[in-house]
């Protein structure tokens, strides 16, 4: 993979009409001095958090009880009803694909400010923590389409003015992710290494990129060389599962293959000490129910 120089002023530069490439990632994934420091300030343990730094990712199966995972399930099918900017449609159909802004009212939001999920977010991000994104990801059955390999942090950085790494995806399992509904699938490892997208960032992109994304994709020939090192690791689980991902992570998803509807949560929390700036890829900054700016 073709590495550039980083002396400039922007390590992760990107959306370039024509470069690509990749450089490492100069940023701790746990924010602390040691594991075992790390391990003292909140829930997870001293191997899941090695692994979380290692891997970049870490699945907890059946943490949310059923029964609240149903209650979060009745309320998807209401956001999904709205006709607010908030709700995002399938390119080509009247689908749902993604529901925005959830952690505001109701029961997500709840969940946003459960004490063991917020917990989570301060200890592996080692500092005061708030929601930068929250969504629902749905995907009908036998219409879902698939998420293309990407890394949130170039988008974030890109369009919204994301400064550095520090930032944690909380991914709920609103039903049960198997191999057959296009479940999410990430490149353990590939947190350590920043893939430069080519392509200018048209305006208003997130108009298009929400319902089918074209811009801030990797090459195809880098995302097989990550694969070739880290191979492709499927979050698979019940309903009630968590999945914790690093802001640089490879990651995507496949389409619903299956009858049954596949819906999943997400709750990114960024550092207090990482507030966004004006975007650097020089657009103007997507909506706050996109990024929150507060």
């Amino acid at each position: 993979m073709k590495r550039h120089d980083d002396t400039g002023r922007d390590p992760y530069w990107t959306r370039h009409p024509t470069e690509g490439g990749s450089c490492a990632r100069r940023e701790p994934t746990l924010w602390a001095a040691s594991v075992a420091e790390a391990e003292q300030r909140g829930p997870l343990g001293a191997a899941e958090l090695r692994t979380f730094a290692e891997r970049g990712c870490l699945a907890l199966d059946s943490v949310v009880p059923r029964r609240a995972v149903e209650a979060l399930g009745r309320e998807v099918a209401a956001l999904a009803a709205s006709r607010a900017p908030t709700v995002i449609r399938e390119a080509g159909s009247d689908a749902v694909r993604s529901v925005f802004a959830i952690h505001r009212t109701g029961p997500f939001a709840t969940f946003a400010q459960h004490p063991r999920v917020r917990a989570i977010a301060r200890q592996i991000l080692g500092s005061a923590v708030y929601v930068h994104q929250s969504r629902i990801n749905l995907k009908a059955g036998s219409e879902g389409r698939a998420f293309a390999w990407h890394s949130d942090f170039e988008t974030w950085h890109a369009e919204d003015g994301m400064p550095r790494m520090r930032a944690l995806s909380v991914a709920l399992a609103l039903t049960d992710h198997t191999l057959a509904n296009g479940p999410l699938r990430w490149v353990p490892g590939s947190h350590l290494t920043f893939l430069r997208c080519v392509g200018r960032t048209p305006a208003a992109h997130h108009r298009q990129s929400l319902r089918q994304q074209r811009r801030g994709l990797p090459a195809r020939s880098a995302v097989r060389a990550l694969i070739g090192e880290g191979g492709v690791q499927r979050a698979l689980g019940p309903a009630g599962s968590l999945f914790l991902f690093d802001c640089n992570l490879l990651h995507g998803s496949g389409p619903n293959g299956s009858t049954e509807p596949r819906h999943t949560a997400f709750i990114v929390f960024n550092s207090q000490r990482n507030r966004l700036r004006a975007p650097f890829g020089g657009t103007r900054p997507r909506p706050r129910f996109l990024a929150d700016r507060a």
